[in-house]
Formats: structure tokens, C-alpha cells, sequence
């Protein structure tokens, strides 16, 4: 079907990149390939400079690629409608979230969502808050998850869907992993394992090490949740990170909780629009499943 290979176009497109595009639609590089080489014959010109590390579009590739964005709408459009005439919640769904959300979050959300509404085709992209933002803002997603504060005027930060606490985590062998609370001013000089600038999860640990005024010591970063947790749990140094990241580990006995004294971190998860997006059913039934959803 060309409404097929139109996506691959566009997603070769935004990705920049073949391989991240053949990634994000789960198919191989040389099938994603081919596409475009069937759309460069099919119009007779090229569409697409290629080098090792990006792509870069000719006059022809810009004009089909306006073309092609607008014939997928409407494909999308054509779904919906003729699925509305059936009862039946059809189309596409870009989904985006930040690290914390993505990963330990919105997969029980799309899990319930796929039951309810089997015929809508969910694609997920977990990035940090900023680049979930661009991308809403962008069009690449048509919503977005997520945790930190957001500066973008075109963008809407809707209601919170549920609310999250940031904790001190320490390995089982640290000294303070047998004080259910410290005072502020045991932190100074600890080793702290950061995220990357840009995650919501950074921004508040800033704030909370600003707040307190702490001499940083040394830091390691990284650019995930995950890793963040496995660093502290190999003992490299002390975190902030959502409960939610580490509730099965504390559980387990593979972290300790520490509470510090007259500070608590409280946050909550928001979802993400561009204000000037119109909303599409699917869009709509996802939105009110995410604020009807209760993690357990």
C-alpha cells in the first residue's frame, strides 16, 4: 500500500537516519531502503542525499515530504471515519514519554489500552522530557508523558494523572542505609549518580541539591532511570529517583530508602499536547484512559 511507504519516507525523514527509522518501524534497513529507492523511481528524480550519519532531503524530497505527511492525515482520517461507523476506535497513535514514564509506567497503560481498543496501531518513543517536548511540538508524537516542567508556550501541559515522590536511594552497604532519616548536611561530599541535562528526574535533583546547598563532590550521569539505579545498586554513589524506579528494589532489599530531614521531593505526571493539534478518537479514548489509569 503507498500510504506504507510513504511512513517509512517520513519516518527516514524525521529520523534522519535510516537504521533509527528501520528501528522505529520494526523493519529491516535494506526493506527501508527499498522503499525509497521504489518512491525515487516512481517520480523519476532523487528525493533523498544519503552520507554514513544523516540524510538530507533534495527539492523533490522536501515537496514529498509535505505531500506525504498530508496524505497520511488523511489516510488516519479515512480509518477513523469509516471505524466510527462500525463503533470501532481505529487509526494510529504516536505516544511519547520520558524515561521514568516510559519505562515503568506506560506499558500497563498501552496494555490496557491495546485490550480495549485492538484496532489502533500504538507506537511508543521513550526519551528525556526536552526531547519528548520537541517532538510533540515537532508533530512527531501526537502526545506526551511526562515529568519535568515544560517552557513551550505552543505546548499544553494538561491535567496530572498521577503524582510521584522523588527519594534518596543508597546501596545496602552505606552508611546511611541503616538511617531512616538524615540531616541535610550529611550529603555534602557524597558521590551522586545524576541523569542527563534535560530529564525532568535531573531537574528536580538540581533543585533538591540547590535547596539544600550541597557541595557536590563528584558525579557520574547517565542517560536513563534504569542505568542510574543499576549504577547505585553497584555501589558508584547515591541517587534521586522517582519511587516508582525503585520500588521493587527496596522491596527486595536491593536499596535503601533514606528520608532527609524537613525535605520531601514531590512531583507530578502530566500529558503533553501541541495546543494548535486537533485530536483524533484514538487520541481522545488514550487521553482518558491515562487519567482513569491506577498503578498497582
Amino acid at each position: 500500500m503507498i500510504v506504507d511507504t510513504m511512513k517509512v519516507y517520513v519516518a527516514v525523514v524525521e529520523q534522519r537516519n535510516f537504521s533509527r527509522a528501520a528501528e522505529l518501524l520494526h523493519l529491516s534497513q535494506p526493506g527501508v531502503s527499498q522503499h525509497i529507492r521504489n518512491l525515487e523511481q516512481e517520480f523519476g528524480v532523487q528525493l533523498i542525499h544519503r552520507s554514513p550519519k544523516h540524510v538530507k532531503l533534495t527539492e523533490a524530497g522536501e515537496i514529498l515530504y509535505k505531500h506525504a505527511k498530508e496524505m497520511i492525515a488523511r489516510y488516519e482520517a479515512a480509518r477513523e471515519d469509516i471505524g466510527l461507523l462500525r463503533d470501532e476506535v481505529t487509526g494510529s497513535l504516536r505516544i511519547g514519554a520520558s524515561f521514568t514514564i516510559g519505562e515503568y509506567i506506560l506499558p500497563r497503560i498501552v496494555a490496557s489500552f491495546a485490550r480495549q481498543y485492538p484496532s489502533v496501531d500504538v507506537q511508543v518513543t521513550v526519551a528525556n522530557t526536552e526531547q519528548i517536548a520537541q517532538s510533540v511540538r515537532a508533530n512527531e508524537l501526537d502526545i506526551g508523558l511526562v515529568e519535568g516542567k515544560i517552557e513551550y508556550t505552543d505546548l499544553q501541559l494538561g491535567t496530572p494523572f498521577m503524582e510521584d515522590e522523588m527519594v534518596l536511594v543508597v546501596p545496602p552497604n552505606h552508611s546511611f542505609a541503616s538511617m531512616p532519616t538524615i540531616e541535610p548536611r550529611m550529603l555534602h561530599d557524597e558521590v551522586w549518580v545524576l541523569r542527563e541535562q534535560g530529564s525532568g528526574t535531573r531537574a528536580y535533583s538540581d533543585q533538591f541539591m540547590s535547596d539544600l546547598k550541597l557541595h557536590i563532590k563528584r558525579s557520574y550521569v547517565f542517560n536513563s532511570s534504569q542505568s542510574v539505579k543499576e549504577a547505585v545498586m553497584a555501589g558508584l554513589g547515591i541517587a534521586m529517583l522517582s519511587y516508582w524506579v525503585i520500588r521493587k528494589e527496596q522491596e527486595h532489599g536491593d536499596l535503601r530508602l533514606v528520608h532527609v530531614k524537613g525535605k520531601s521531593v514531590k512531583r507530578a505526571f502530566h500529558i503533553l499536547q501541541d495546543n494548535n493539534a486537533s485530536a483524533t478518537m484514538a487520541m481522545t479514548m488514550f487521553i482518558d484512559q491515562v487519567r482513569h489509569f491506577q498503578m498497582r
